[in-house]
């Protein structure tokens, strides 16, 4: 309604002038080379408007005609951008279908229109892997790798297909290249300190967490850092033992939970004088995590203690726990060790309707120590075949007898946990036999087993026979190279870890997006 008014508002003062105008008298006389033209001020006024309007039109159409060529290039390159961009999404939906024939179609129509554009430098890498063909899709993205505006997807792609050829070498450097180029790429950080960490290079992997920093979450970066610490302590522990107690102490505060950064800064303490201190520390992770290793390292506070004082200790700790079974495992262990065996039996005895493994061969050792009793110590030993696994250190399918600071299979750090493997779920090619331990005091007596147990391994707790198992736990895992399996995606969430028809696991990916070439199609 406003702007009708406004309209008839400056219509009528339109009129109004020109109505003004014609009453002015006057006339307007125009002498040219002998021409006399003489007319009204209003008829010229008229004229000189038309001319103007005339000429505007004249002007317009001459740019028009003088433009034309760069028009119709436009209207070219503008129709071929939209057949770009037509084949692209074709192309990416053929390949989340999982079309060979059609991707192919569309990468080679892409590269015909638009050669050289970044979308159709990745599609055609995309329908080279999911053709098998590793070749094509590596020369694309050193195509790729080349070029300042897809350096870092170039790279990530190469980096995927040296890890699914095993060329660990060239991994790391096309990380660490990715790395140097672009320090807030995540997968190029984690790689880098996943390979540092598969070399024992602790200190390296300390400084590239701290220079990546700014891109973990307070809790993660803190975990991580315990991690490397507790693992860089292990590493020096019986060549600088002031080194390793400063790591293992520094490890605990950021993650007083983290079960061996625990035990070790237990230790180191004990071994100080500072007991107290020591025994809160164990005391604090043996709550949220019961585990063997805090127990051991708990009875072990004082040096010299007798086994009654052990089992004082040890008796302390389990009341925290009452109902959980490592408290009562590491009570009777400590019972067996000071012979009191009738307390040895009460901590076993909720757990013998459904023995575990370790329940089984510490019932065998007791009625072995207590009664010197063969047949019931057999009959344990027995029935530790077929018994419940125990919870073990477990990370991506692969089990080990002690704790790794990164998984072996996967490379990802802080992968081990204190559980019991999934049935079917472990991969027995991963591990080694455990060499036997030094047995303890209670379990000197030597032990002849059944024929059908010739083939067992010891527990690391228990000298004594163990029931065969398709899992077995490696000795020394560092003794065995790591192999890094790569990570496949969905290929239209992360183009580059496309994994081809091959590859049929799936890990969360990782999301990348590379930069656009759309506005250039288009422009």
């Amino acid at each position: 309604m406003i702007r009708v008014v406004i309209y008839l508002i400056l219509v009528g003062a339109a009129a109004y002038g020109v109505a003004r105008f014609a009453d002015v008298p006057g006339d307007v006389v125009v002498t040219w080379q002998g021409l006399r033209i003489e007319t009204s001020l209003l008829v010229m006024g008229a004229g000189l408007l038309v001319a103007v309007i005339a000429l505007y039109f004249l002007i317009a159409l001459i740019r028009a005609v003088l433009r034309s060529p760069f028009v119709l290039s436009r209207m070219m390159r503008n129709r071929r951008g939209l057949r770009a961009y037509e084949a692209i999404s074709n192309g990416l939906i053929a390949i989340g279908s999982g079309d060979i024939a059609a991707a192919n179609k569309f990468a080679v129509q892409v590269n015909k229109i638009a050669p050289g554009e970044p979308l159709a430098l990745l599609l055609s890498a995309q329908a080279a892997q999911l053709s098998g063909d590793r070749d094509a899709a590596e020369r694309v993205f050193h195509a790729m790798a080349e070029r300042p505006d897809t350096k870092a997807l170039g790279l990530h792609g190469l980096f995927i297909e040296a890890r699914r050829r095993n060329d660990l070498v060239a991994a790391q450097a096309f990380a660490e290249e990715a790395a140097r180029t672009a320090p807030s790429l995540g997968w190029a950080g984690r790689a880098v300190l996943e390979f540092r960490c598969a070399t024992g290079d602790w200190a390296g992997a300390l400084a590239l967490l701290e220079r990546n920093k700014d891109t973990l979450d307070k809790a993660s970066y803190r975990r991580q850092r315990a991690v490397l610490l507790t693992a860089r302590a292990q590493a020096v522990e019986d060549t600088d033992r002031d080194a390793a107690k400063g790591f293992a102490l520094e490890a605990q505060q950021l993650a007083p939970t983290l079960i061996p950064a625990a035990a070790m800064a237990g230790r180191f303490l004990a071994e100080s004088g500072s007991l107290r201190k020591a025994g809160r520390i164990i005391d604090k992770a043996w709550r949220a995590n019961p585990h063997p290793d805090l127990a051991d390292a708990y009875a072990r506070l004082r040096y010299g203690d007798t086994a009654r004082d052990r089992l004082k200790r040890i008796e302390a700790l389990a009341k925290q726990t009452p109902d959980n079974i490592e408290g009562a495992l590491a009570l009777a262990r400590a019972a067996l060790d000071a012979r009191d065996f009738a307390k040895a039996r009460d901590a076993l005895k909720p757990y013998l309707d459904a023995p575990t493994k370790r329940v089984c061969l510490l019932m065998a050792a007791l009625e072995r120590a207590e009664r010197n009793d063969e047949g019931r110590a057999r009959e344990w030993t027995a029935r530790a075949v077929n018994a419940a696994p125990d919870p073990t250190w477990t990370a991506d399918n692969y089990v080990s007898n002690r704790w790794l600071p990164a998984s072996p299979v996967t490379g990802r750090i802080d992968a081990f946990e204190w559980r019991v493997p999934l049935a079917g779920t472990l991969s027995p090619q991963l591990v080694e036999p455990i060499a036997d331990p030094e047995p303890e005091p209670w379990a000197m007596k030597p032990v002849t087993a059944p024929p059908e147990l010739e083939k067992t391994e010891a527990l690391p707790a228990i000298a004594t026979s163990v029931a065969p198992s398709p899992i077995k736990s490696p000795a020394k895992a560092e003794s065995k190279p790591i192999e890094i399996k790569p990570e496949p995606v969905i290929p239209l969430v992360h183009a580059p870890d496309d994994p081809g028809p091959d590859i049929v696991d799936e890990i969360e990916p990782d999301p990348e997006q590379s930069d656009g070439g759309w506005r250039k199609i288009l422009g």
